[in-house]
C-alpha cells in the first residue's frame, strides 16, 4: 500500500534512490544543493512504499498567486501505477484557489497527455508565451 506524506524530512539517501531511478543526474550529483531544494520549497508532498521514497511533487511560490510544480516524478518501478496522478491531485486541490499554476517540462507525448488531463495547456497550444534561461 502506497502512503502519502507531506512535508516531511527526507534524507539524501532516499532523493538519492528516486532521482537517480529516472535518470534525474544533474539532481544527483549534488545531493547537498537538492536536499536544499527540497526544504526550501513551498510545499513537498511525497509517496511511500513501506519506508521507500517512490514518489514525489515539489512546488515553489507564494502559494496565493502563483504556483511553480518544480518536480513530480515516480521511481521507474512504480510508474504507471496512477501515483504520479495521486501527487498531482493531492497539490493541485491543496491550491485549488491559486490563479496562475505553471511547469516546465520536456515535449514528449506521454508527458503532454499527462499535464493536459489536469488542465494545463501547452504554451504552444495557446495564448501564452514561455520563456526559459539555463545557465
Amino acid at each position: 500500500m502506497i502512503n502519502y506524506k507531506e512535508n516531511v524530512q527526507i534524507d539524501k539517501k532516499d532523493l538519492d534512490y528516486l532521482y537517480s531511478s529516472v535518470g534525474w543526474i544533474a539532481y544527483t550529483n549534488d545531493l547537498d544543493n537538492l536536499k536544499n531544494a527540497i526544504d526550501k520549497s513551498l510545499s513537498v508532498i511525497t509517496a511511500w512504499d513501506n519506508d521507500k521514497l517512490i514518489g514525489l511533487i515539489r512546488v515553489i511560490g507564494d502559494g496565493y498567486t502563483i504556483l511553480y510544480i518544480q518536480d513530480i516524478l515516480v521511481h521507474s518501478d512504480f510508474q504507471n501505477k496512477s501515483i504520479g496522478t495521486q501527487l498531482m491531485t493531492k497539490i493541485l486541490s491543496k491550491y485549488k484557489d491559486v490563479r496562475q499554476k505553471a511547469l516546465l517540462t520536456e515535449d514528449a507525448s506521454d508527458v503532454r497527455h499527462f499535464y493536459e488531463k489536469f488542465g494545463f495547456t501547452s504554451c504552444d497550444k495557446g495564448s501564452s508565451v514561455a520563456f526559459y534561461k539555463e545557465f
